[in-house]
């Protein structure tokens, strides 16, 4: 079968849409780096939405910083790629443009620098996750001992990580006399903006002082919230999308009619004229927060509780009656620890979650959610629960929702069924967990880890007591039996 292009575009059923502008005019304005399906279901769609709209700058070249998987998959399709928005029986297809090149830096550092360097370049953005940062968690300093910075820590000439190449990038700015471009950090971080820009300034006043003066003083890194659930895409779907479309897909995305971007309104330089689900604002932090605390750490409980109970999908989770009750008592802990911005209506925001939740055609699955949790926990789940512990509060469903990621440690779910525990810490985490014979020696054993749990809240005895007391039902009778308990 042919596959989705420039060529075959026309080719493709009425109802499809496409872009309603001319590629071969567009200028890349956009330099993506970390490119992956949340990307391309979120960003990509915003700078697409701008070219629809006549403003032509927004076109975007993409890096992977790692694996050619994507550049294969879009480079043969031209950088097109369907977008599939799934609501109950109601489905869209959408094809999206605005990615014009896909670079694999490995292959081509020369190339992403000089993307990062054209003058055309307005606007830089990265979904490169906590690792790519490559800043302690604990202490905010760059980690010199990783191999990937230590190299750039030498050498700028063909950078291997984010920052490193944001870093050479701007001095070649510098010195061609151009400003330096916006860094907008899309990950799920607390202060992502400022975390990005504490790893460049260290980088490049390792490099240059005066660099590092120069973009502290001229350069722009604002805080971001980003939201929208993009579902792992399955053979299925490309299989399913081939027969509707004609043409085979190899880079579609599936998500949800929501989509929500929330900037500092802190540029350096030109930006578009942001339409439907971006918001400027002078605070980002009240909007992340509540995203974090609530959507995030709400799926990350669903995640470790439904996949040990061998539950492979949200929405199924969500059709037991105890892990619904869960999910709602989470939410309500979690909410005294926010201070929500007036815009936002926290009861409204809860039941446009569950609805998100419960959407059937997402088939998000809770393995998916359960990668990386050693980097996703503290400000999902273990900063609110600080607050509460702080303000004398019970942490009942927030603490069993930890038990439940320590539980999942383990490597099987409730039958036996063994899984992959995908985190950077897994490795360390299981050696440390070997020799421990009670739930409150794995307690112990997990609340050393300070990169994760911050050494205060490790020697609170509530949270030591709490997580083994729901650590101990999870590992004696079960995720369900655990989630029945909670509901008694």
């Amino acid at each position: 079968m042919s596959r989705l292009s420039s060529t075959t575009l026309a080719t493709l059923p009425a109802d499809i849409i496409r872009p309603a502008y001319d590629r071969a005019a567009v200028t890349c304005g956009v330099v993506h780096i970390g490119i992956g399906a949340f990307h391309r279901a979120h960003q990509a769609v915003v700078f697409d939405d701008a070219l629809n709209a006549g403003d032509m700058r927004w076109g975007i070249i993409a890096a992977s910083l790692r694996s050619p998987a994507v550049r294969d998959q879009m480079q043969p399709q031209d950088g097109l790629y369907t977008m599939l928005v799934r609501d109950g029986s109601h489905e869209q297809a959408r094809i999206i443009g605005a990615v014009q090149r896909v670079i694999v830096a490995p292959e081509e550092p020369q190339a992403l620098l000089a993307a990062l360097a054209s003058a055309d370049t307005h606007i830089v953005t990265l979904t490169i996750t906590e690792k790519g940062y490559k800043l302690d968690p604990a202490t905010g300093a760059l980690i010199e001992t990783d191999p990937q910075l230590a190299a750039d820590l030498v050498s700028l000439d063909s950078p291997q990580t984010a920052p490193g190449y944001i870093v050479a990038a701007l001095a070649r700015r510098r010195a061609a006399g151009l400003q330096p471009f916006t860094a907008i950090s899309c990950d799920n971080l607390p202060h992502n903006g400022a975390r990005l820009r504490d790893a460049v300034l260290a980088l490049a006043r390792r490099h240059d002082a005066t660099l590092a003066d120069w973009i502290a003083q001229h350069g722009a890194f604002p805080e971001t919230m980003v939201d929208r659930i993009v579902p792992a895409t399955t053979a299925e779907d490309i299989a399913a999308l081939a027969t509707r479309l004609g043409v085979e897909d190899q880079a579609m995305v599936k998500t949800e009619p929501f989509l929500q971007w929330v900037i500092e309104d802190k540029f350096c330089g030109p930006r578009p004229d942001f339409g439907a689900g971006v918001q400027l604002t002078a605070a980002v932090a009240p909007w992340e927060e509540a995203k974090l605390r609530l959507l995030n750490g709400a799926h990350s409980g669903i995640a470790y509780l439904g996949g040990l109970a061998g539950i492979e999908h949200v929405h199924d989770v969500l059709t037991l009656p105890e892990a619904r009750h869960f999910v709602e008592s989470l939410w309500d802990e979690a909410e005294t620890t926010l201070s929500p911005p007036p815009e936002l209506d926290i009861a409204a925001y809860r039941r446009a979650l569950m609805a998100r939740f419960d959407n059937p055609t997402l088939r998000h699955r809770t393995r998916q959610i359960a990668m990386d949790g050693s980097q996703k926990l503290p400000q999902r789940l273990l900063a609110p629960i600080a607050a509460r512990l702080d303000a004398g509060q019970r942490i009942d469903a927030l603490s069993l929702a930890v038990a439940a990621w320590i539980r999942w440690q383990a490597g099987r779910d409730d039958s036996g069924t063994r899984h992959q525990v995908d985190d950077p810490l897994a490795a360390a985490m299981a050696a440390t967990l070997a020799d421990r014979q009670s739930a409150a020696g794995r307690v112990a054993a997990m609340l050393t880890f300070d990169a994760v749990v911050p050494p205060p809240l490790a020697r609170d005895e509530r949270l030591r007591a709490s997580l083994t007391h729901w650590l101990s039902i999870l590992e004696t009778d079960g995720a369900q039996a655990a989630l029945a308990s909670f509901r008694a």
